[in-house]
């Protein structure tokens, strides 16, 4: 009687790479995708927080018919996720601009630094942003 081989049961090495090599690729196709889904959720939250400024500077001028009131004025937001907000005033006190500039990994968002004037109108580097 010739003895059998027992089979083992198990992966060879050689599907181990292959399954491997498939999940190496599918998270270098998922993980930019992921990343501009981050990106985009942190800009919203910046024009967000930029358009409560804007509405807070609109409360300011209805009080004291100017935009600023030196160094006394505080914005009620400075920061979003990886953005920082400022204003800067126009002479006289009767125009401002409002900034999110980016920081961190926001700094790969080509929409670079956004921009709220006191007219409504917005900006960024590139179209489609706002």
């Amino acid at each position: 009687m010739v003895p059998q081989k027992q089979k083992i049961s198990g992966f060879t090495l050689i599907e181990l790479l292959i399954a491997v090599a498939i999940v190496a690729i599918l998270v270098a196709i998922a993980l930019p995708s992921y990343q501009d889904s981050v990106r985009k959720a942190n800009r919203g939250d910046a024009q967000g927080k930029l358009l409560e400024n804007m509405n807070f500077m609109e409360r300011v001028f209805t009080e004291s018919n100017t935009y600023v009131l030196g160094a006394s004025l505080a914005l009620p937001h400075t920061s979003a996720k990886n953005y920082n907000l400022g204003f800067s005033a126009g002479p006289a006190a009767s125009t401002y601009t409002l900034q999110a500039a980016p920081s961190g990994d926001q700094m790969n968002d080509p929409c670079e630094t956004l921009t709220l004037s006191n007219t409504g109108a917005k900006g960024a580097a590139t179209g489609g942003c706002w």
